[in-house]
C-alpha cells in the first residue's frame, strides 16, 4: 500500500458519514460539544499531518508515531472526564496533550528537541507530559504505562483523592505480561482506573488475529471479573459514553474497567513502516467512517454550523500549527548542564560526579 495516502478530507462527505449523521438528532450532545469535537480533532489531525512532513524533512530525529485516524478516542475521552482526572499513555502521544488544552507550541517545541517543550526537550516525539494538565506520559517501554496507570489509581485512593486514571495502550501492548499482573492487583484493590486499549489492528505491522488466540480483546478482563466493553472508536459519541459510564464506576468505589476501543491509523506504526501488511481497500473501508467527516456533517445537518464557518476554524487552527511550528524553530536548545538536572529527586545525590 502506498505510503502517501492523503488524510484530507474529501470533496463530498461519504455516504457513512452522512448517514451516521442524520441520527446525532438522537444523541445526547450539545451543538457546543459537536463544535469542540470539530475543533480538537481537526487540531489533531494538522497537527500530526504537518509531524510527519517536518519529519521527512529532517526537522527533528528520533522516532515518530502519528495518531492520525484515531483522533475521536480522545476527542470523547476529554468530554467524558473532569480536569482533575489522570491520563497516561503509550508512545503514539503527541494528540493527547493537545486535547488537554496543553499550547501546541509547547509540544511543537518538544518534538523539535527544545528548551520551550513539554518535557525542556529531553523527551521527544515519545515522551510528553504535562504535569498541569495530569498527563504522565508518554511512555516508549510498550506496556510498561499500564502498571503506572494502575500505581497512579492506586496513590489517588490511598490518599481518598476523587480522580480516576485513564491509561492507553494499544493492542500489541496487551499481549504483555504486566497487564495481566496489573488487572489482578486492580480488581483485588478496585482501583479507580480505565483500561484503555487503543485498538488499531496491527499493533508493529501484525494483525491480533495473527498474534493471540483470543482475538475480541474485551474478554482479557473476564478473568479478573474486570467490567469490559467493545467501543466503537470511529465515534466520539460511543467512546464519551463507554469512558463516562466507567469514570462513574470508578468514582464509585467498584475499580477497573477495560475498553477495547477499536479504531484504525491511516498512517503506518511509525514513518519508516511501509504498511505492506494492509491492503488500500481496507484502508478506504475505514477512511469512510472518518470522525471528523463525521462531526462536520453533524454540525451542518443539524443547521449549527454552516460549511463556511467551519472553513474558517479549519483556517484558524492551520495557523495555530503554523505558529507553534515557527515558535519551535526558534526556541534554543537545552543547555549541556540540563542532563544532570530532572534526573534525580535528591539535590546533590552523592553518585553523580562532575
Amino acid at each position: 500500500m502506498s505510503t502517501s495516502t492523503p488524510t484530507t478530507r474529501p470533496k463530498s462527505a461519504p455516504k457513512a458519514t452522512k448517514k451516521r449523521a442524520k441520527k446525532a438528532a438522537q444523541m445526547p450532545h450539545s451543538k457546543e460539544v459537536y463544535q469542540r469535537w470539530f475543533r480538537e480533532m481537526y487540531l489533531m489531525r494538522k497537527f500530526e499531518e504537518r509531524c510527519g512532513q517536518l519529519y521527512i524533512q529532517q526537522k527533528f530525529g528520533g522516532f515518530c508515531h502519528l495518531y492520525i485516524g484515531q483522533e475521536a478516542i480522545l476527542a470523547g475521552a476529554s468530554e467524558a472526564i473532569r480536569p482533575t482526572d489522570r491520563m497516561i499513555t503509550a508512545y503514539r502521544d503527541h494528540a493527547h496533550p493537545l486535547v488537554l488544552g496543553t499550547d501546541p507550541k509547547y509540544v511543537m517545541a518538544e518534538l523539535y528537541g527544545r528548551r520551550t517543550g513539554t518535557s525542556k526537550g529531553k523527551g521527544g516525539s515519545m515522551h510528553m507530559f504535562d504535569k498541569e494538565r495530569n498527563l504522565f506520559g508518554g511512555h516508549g517501554i510498550v506496556g510498561g504505562q499500564i502498571g503506572l496507570g494502575a500505581g497512579i489509581a492506586f496513590a489517588d485512593k490511598y490518599r481518598k483523592e476523587d480522580h480516576v486514571t485513564l491509561c492507553f495502550f494499544g493492542d500489541g501492548a496487551a499481549r504483555q505480561g504486566i497487564l495481566h499482573e496489573t488487572f489482578n492487583m486492580a480488581m483485588t484493590w478496585k482501583l479507580p482506573v480505565i483500561f484503555i486499549v487503543e485498538n488499531n489492528k496491527y499493533a508493529m505491522g501484525t494483525s491480533v488475529e495473527r498474534t493471540s488466540n483470543v482475538t475480541d480483546l474485551e474478554l482479557l478482563g473476564a478473568s479478573y471479573k474486570m467490567p469490559s466493553a467493545t467501543v466503537d472508536g470511529m465515534s466520539p459519541e460511543a467512546v464519551h459514553d463507554a469512558i463516562k459510564e466507567a469514570a462513574e464506576r470508578g468514582r464509585r468505589g467498584d475499580g477497573p474497567t477495560l475498553l477495547d476501543i477499536q479504531t484504525y491509523r491511516y498512517k503506518g506504526h511509525s514513518m519508516s513502516d511501509p504498511q505492506k501488511y494492509r491492503t488500500k481497500d481496507e484502508l478506504n473501508e475505514y477512511q469512510e467512517k472518518d470522525p471528523i467527516e463525521y462531526v462536520r456533517n453533524v454540525l451542518v445537518s443539524q443547521g449549527w454550523n454552516t460549511a463556511e464557518e467551519l472553513k474558517a476554524v479549519e483556517k484558524e487552527v492551520k495557523a495555530q500549527v503554523e505558529e507553534a511550528i515557527e515558535f519551535a524553530e526558534q526556541s534554543p536548545y537545552p543547555e549541556a548542564h540540563e542532563l544532570y538536572e530532572d534526573v534525580y529527586m535528591t539535590p546533590n545525590y552523592p553518585y553523580v560526579k562532575d
